[in-house]
């Protein structure tokens, strides 16, 4: 396994004029779920109750976030048959995450020519790998699933916005984790750094408009930021696993830096990582 990755340029943070930010937002907001359930993260008083209620007053929302439900994702639940089967067999976490998974994805018009099947089973690979680093990594669990879930929504925007120069990147970046690189190099900024603006667009909480852009080079921001590292890593992983190569000699070949700086023992991190197949499982629900 080798790492190749091009040197990224300096470059000032975007611009409210840059394509990419104008493409983020132009897209409309969250719904209205969403935007109620981003507010929630913080809430001790929040109930299953009320996130099922918010999820019925969408009826296609509803019959998604359903299909999830009964995914293989969710395989060792009985089959649910309504929104308050759902949050009773599931619980209050993953049904808040099986409903902004949905948000997520149906907030993306189609992308001519893109495998929006792979996509989408690399990004709940990132989220499922995210949210199991994040004991580890000292960051909190259902944050990290939202941010590995968003991670890279910023390609879709710049395919939508510059189809020819992604295909570019996409043929160089044949060598692990090197897509960032090689996007800061042709696009001229990177798909954390998208995503970002994405996230301040949609209102996200500020800790993770700040992760994304951390994401796209931990060990250059400072102060260093936890959840940047953690996602960046999971988006590793998830590359490394389709690879079929060792995750742990991956981390360490890829980001000695942050492991360094955070102390982590890779062996230990990579240990409880779910069955790869299992944290792509779900995809299929979002196609529909």
């Amino acid at each position: 396994m080798s790492v190749l990755r091009p040197a990224a340029p300096w470059r000032p943070a975007l611009s409210l004029t840059d394509p990419y930010v104008r493409r983020a937002r132009s897209l409309p907001a969250m719904p209205e779920v969403a935007a109620r359930l981003l507010t929630s993260f913080d809430r001790d008083d929040l109930s299953l109750h009320e996130v099922a209620s918010l999820i019925g007053r969408d009826q296609a929302l509803s019959a998604q976030v359903l299909r999830m439900a009964n995914s293989a994702r969710y395989a060792h639940h009985a089959k649910v048959s309504s929104l308050n089967d759902a949050a009773q067999r599931l619980g209050l976490r993953a049904l808040r995450d099986l409903t902004l998974t949905a948000c997520v994805a149906r907030a993306f018009p189609e992308v001519p020519g893109f495998d929006r099947m792979h996509f989408w089973r690399g990004t709940l690979a990132v989220a499922a790998y995210a949210q199991a680093m994040a004991p580890a990594l000292k960051v909190q669990a259902d944050t990290a699933y939202l941010g590995g879930l968003m991670l890279r929504t910023g390609q879709l925007l710049m395919m939508l916005e510059d189809a020819g120069a992604c295909a570019d990147v996409a043929l160089h970046a044949m060598e692990l984790d090197s897509r960032i690189g090689f996007e800061a190099v042709v696009l001229g900024c990177t798909h954390p750094e998208v995503t970002s603006e994405l996230a301040r667009h949609w209102g996200f909480p500020r800790g993770l408009v700040t992760a994304f852009g951390a994401a796209a080079d931990p060990m250059v921001v400072r102060p260093f930021n936890e959840l940047g590292a953690a996602l960046r890593l999971a988006s590793v992983v998830d590359e490394c696993r389709e690879a079929g190569d060792d995750v742990a000699q991956a981390l360490r070949m890829t980001h000695p830096g942050v492991l360094a700086h955070m102390n982590l023992d890779v062996e230990a991190l990579t240990a409880g990582l779910p069955d790869h197949q299992l944290a792509c499982a779900g995809a299929e629900t979002l196609m529909h």
